[in-house]
């Protein structure tokens, strides 16, 4: 089986959508995001914008390997929002991601079920206005080296195409890489097989 080492994101937020129902007004967002803080930052400006609105609600997933997400009613009856929300983001097969929907309650109730449709179809209008892209799982090593062996490092970076993430270069050398995770394992012995060249993976 070959390892999966891609995975699905959002390119930049999606235009704001509305959806409405029984007169309450469904504001739906998608952002690409990489960390819980960055998902608070988001609300916390959504909330200032729509100050008046009665919920915002919201999930998020974060991870490819390992995921952490969460699923926010904001005070709407008991998984009626932000789990269906969070099972659009399930549906489209994406992560590190946050999606949100605001709502302005328009003076008809609309029962749990009449909320649970609200909000996945608010959550799926957002995810559809968004740009969709796939991204490679990269995986980070540091190489150190004297600055006599730097055309070795530099040979082998050139020639398997490695992205240079940083680099420190003084008589004692050291470069960050990244690569695509299904190379990592072959790139990690190249270099571990050169003499006096150290290499790392940098967690």
């Amino acid at each position: 089986m070959e390892l999966k080492d891609t995975y699905r994101t959002l390119d930049f937020p999606s235009e704001e959508i509305l959806y409405k129902e029984k007169n309450s007004k469904f504001f739906g967002y998608a952002f690409p995001i990489s960390s819980e803080d960055e998902a608070k930052t988001i609300l916390e400006s959504l909330r200032k914008q729509h100050s008046s609105a009665g919920h915002c609600c919201y999930a998020f997933q974060i991870g490819t390997d390992k995921i952490q997400f969460r699923a926010n009613d904001d005070g709407e009856p008991s998984n009626s929002a932000g789990m269906p929300i969070y099972g659009q983001i399930q549906s489209f097969d994406v992560t590190n991601l946050l999606v949100a929907v605001v709502r302005y309650f328009g003076g008809v109730k609309l029962g749990v079920g009449g909320l649970i449709s609200a909000y996945k179809i608010s959550a799926q209008m957002a995810l559809e206005a968004s740009e969709i892209v796939e991204k490679t799982i990269d995986i980070h090593f540091i190489i150190k080296f004297d600055y006599k062996n730097m055309n070795k490092v530099m040979r082998v970076i050139k020639e398997k195409n490695l992205d240079i993430v940083s680099q420190k270069m003084e008589m004692s050398c050291e470069i960050e890489i990244k690569t695509r995770k299904k190379n990592a394992e072959m790139i990690f012995d190249i270099f571990s097989n050169l003499y006096e060249i150290d290499i790392k993976l940098n967690e």
